[in-house]
C-alpha cells in the first residue's frame, strides 16, 4: 500500500473576521464633513491660543 506523506496546511484566511460585513452602522460621515470638523477645530483652537484669557474672563 502507499503512504500518505501529505501534510495539511491551515487555510490562509483562517482568524480573519470581516466586520465591515457584519455590522453596519447607523451614522455615517462623508469625508468632506470629516474636514469641516478638522477645520472648525483648529479655528476655535486658534481662538482660544489667542484670545482664551480675554474671552473667559482670567487674567
Amino acid at each position: 500500500m502507499a503512504r500518505n506523506n501529505k501534510v495539511n496546511m491551515p487555510s490562509s484566511g483562517a482568524g480573519i473576521t470581516r466586520y465591515y460585513d457584519d455590522f453596519k452602522s447607523k451614522v455615517q460621515f462623508q469625508p468632506g464633513h470629516i474636514v469641516f470638523f478638522i477645520v472648525i477645530v483648529l479655528i476655535l483652537e486658534f481662538i482660544l491660543y489667542n484670545y482664551g484669557f480675554k474671552i473667559l474672563g482670567i487674567n
